[in-house]
């Protein structure tokens, strides 16, 4: 460890996290000084990024309509079948 002293100043009050209290307007200007802060960071994608991203996301959707369908359609037909004794076959 060292011998020397820990140097004292005359900073505004500290919280537990060793940062200075600030009010409440002076957090609203931080939380908005951080928000600006964090959309500098923001890249804006290429067309062809753009394009890419929204034709995987139409076929996911796609993907996920397909399963769905045919989920319902299998347990509306399982249901069917047992409360009701509807045959399984034909699936109209």
């Amino acid at each position: 460890m060292s011998d020397t002293p820990a140097k004292k100043t005359d900073a505004a009050p500290t919280s537990a996290g060793g940062r200075r209290q600030l009010g409440f307007f002076g957090r609203i200007l931080q939380f908005f000084r951080e928000v600006m802060a964090e959309l500098k960071k923001v890249v804006t994608p290429t067309r062809k990024q753009l394009l890419n991203y929204t034709l995987v996301v139409l076929g996911f959707i796609l993907v996920m309509m397909l399963l769905v369908t045919a989920l319902d359609l299998v347990f509306g037909k399982l249901v069917g079948f047992v409360f009701a004794g509807t045959p399984i076959w034909p699936l109209w």
